[in-house]
């Protein structure tokens, strides 16, 4: 097993708990995707990972269509998706994702949180580079399914890393690949679970308990702040 596989085991990535953050996240995210390809999950690809993501977080059908018909009104707010790069204490490398309909307090406040937890906003580009950008999937395990020939034959597709947990497999690919991806698993029949894009650290650091406790108060800044959905960084602990 790669590297993709221990990234995903240690949990690098900092993932909200909170079921109201993540259903917030999902609708922001199917907002944007409804305004630039249409409400009809038939002919919008992406739109129908969102709604199985919607529907692994346990979020509500009626939740999930109102936000689906918000997106289609002129009451929908205009959200755009912005990454912002910097430094945490302890030089921990940073990237915080976004979904914004006011850039300008978006970066005031992801400013703030650096500035004052020890760490410094970086500019686009200055962090990126110590990440791979990889979507992945999550689908249901067939019976019977040799990983080493599923891996071989998506591997043309993007795919750079197959691995089972419990009774489902996690597929990892390219960024660009996502397309492709998903059409061989929707093509075979595989049953999808969730889907989503993950920046994983080329390198990680560890930090001493005091140094942790740090990132620990930066991060839990990022978390309260309604407009981040996802926080990545290059801490090992």
């Amino acid at each position: 097993m790669g590297r993709a596989f221990e990234y995903r085991k240690a949990r690098k990535l900092k993932r909200w708990g909170n079921m109201a953050k993540t259903f917030t996240k999902i609708g922001r995210e199917i907002a944007i995707c409804v305004k630039e390809s249409g409400p009809d999950p038939v002919s919008n690809p992406r739109l129908r990972v969102l709604l199985q993501n919607a529907k692994a977080a346990n979020m509500p059908k009626e939740t999930v269509d109102r936000a689906i018909k918000k997106a289609t009104t002129k009451d929908q707010e205009d959200y755009r998706e912005i990454i912002y790069e910097g430094y945490g204490p302890h030089g921990i490398a940073m990237l915080i994702e976004t979904a914004t309909d006011n850039p300008t307090r978006t970066v005031g406040n992801v400013r703030n949180y650096f500035a004052r937890n020890g760490g410094a906003l970086g500019t686009s580009g200055s962090v990126s580079f110590m990440f791979e950008h990889k979507c992945n999937f999550k689908v249901k395990a067939k019976e019977g399914i040799d990983l080493e020939e599923l891996e071989f034959e998506m591997i043309e597709l993007g795919v750079s890393e197959i691995f089972a947990e419990e009774d489902y497999l996690v597929i990892y690919g390219e960024f660009e690949a996502y397309g492709n991806i998903q059409g061989y698993l929707e093509a075979n029949g595989y049953e999808l679970i969730s889907a989503e894009f993950e920046w994983i650290p080329n390198t990680t650091k560890e930090l001493s308990e005091a140094e942790l406790a740090d990132m620990e108060k930066i991060l839990a800044k990022f978390e309260d702040d309604d407009d981040v959905t996802t926080v990545y960084h290059s801490m090992a602990n």
